[in-house]
């Protein structure tokens, strides 16, 4: 009996506290129904309580890692996390617009969860010219949100609607904005910019320090469900929830002595 499941591809940097990037990424798209393959464009040596080195990998090795993936799997979407630099932007950019995938989906990774910056300032309008207008949809956080569209950091809820007009003028299909810096919030809202409408999707913040890994698990699992053929909207909702339940089963993580990772698998299956 053969069983099928759509190829997902991330191409991220790798987090050796497996709680982000590309760890975080195999394990969503295992526990939301995909077969994950990766392509590594830097090595960082992190962990719960920050990052302490980044080690780009030489764009000869990410081309021939991204050849290698798609010279031989039926790869259904592509997740795009931490570049680093402008030069692996331009790298992957020519690899997404030479293979075309169906479904892509770009993190703007700038800075980790605990504020350590995981792009060059350089990069950020090689990020807008190159890698948006590829993307089906991107997934800033607010702070990402704030740098794309030239706006200011929203401290409270009820500013950051002041992003939508600059977020709307990026050069991409659709925008994801995530909620989940407001930590002071009671409500944890992300809004799905797309065709001039804004929808929201609200769920109660879970009060955990918890949360490493939470941007890259969200966009993974939206690059899998897309995959599996659900709407924009209804993949954001899968999205959302997926990674609602895995921030409440983490909260009961002990991992390292800082901001721990989220539970992916809390839906896996006891052995038998």
């Amino acid at each position: 009996m053969h069983s099928t499941k759509p190829v997902i591809l991330t191409i991220a940097g790798s987090d050796s506290s497996g709680g982000a990037g590309i760890q975080a990424d195999i394990k969503t798209i295992s526990a939301t129904g995909g077969y994950a393959c990766s392509v590594i464009t830097a090595l960082t040596a992190q962990n719960t309580r920050g990052v302490r080195a980044v080690h780009p990998v030489p764009r000869q090795m990410i081309r021939d890692q991204l050849e290698a993936v798609f010279s031989d799997l039926p790869v259904a979407a592509v997740k795009v996390g931490m570049l680093g630099d402008a030069a692996t932007i331009a790298t992957v950019a020519e690899a997404l617009r030479h293979h075309g995938p169906a479904h892509l989906v770009v993190d703007p990774v700038m800075v980790s969860a605990n504020g350590d910056p995981l792009l060059a300032e350089e990069a950020v309008a090689a990020l807008r010219e190159e890698l948006l207008p590829l993307a089906q949809v991107i997934t800033p956080n607010l702070p990402e949100a704030a740098r794309l569209a030239d706006g200011a950091l929203p401290a409270r809820l009820a500013e950051v609607e002041s992003l939508f007009a600059g977020l709307a003028g990026l050069d991409c299909a659709a925008v994801l904005l995530k909620g989940g810096f407001l930590q002071h919030e009671p409500r944890s809202p992300d809004w799905l910019l797309s065709g001039g409408e804004v929808r929201c999707f609200d769920s109660p913040r879970v009060m955990t320090p918890n949360t490493h890994g939470t941007g890259c698990t969200l966009s993974a699992a939206l690059a899998c469900y897309l995959a599996q053929g659900l709407s924009m909207e209804l993949a954001v909702a899968s999205a959302k929830h997926y990674i609602d339940r895995a921030i409440a089963a983490g909260a009961a993580l002990r991992v390292g002595h800082g901001r721990g990772p989220v539970e992916h698998f809390f839906r896996a299956p006891a052995a038998s």
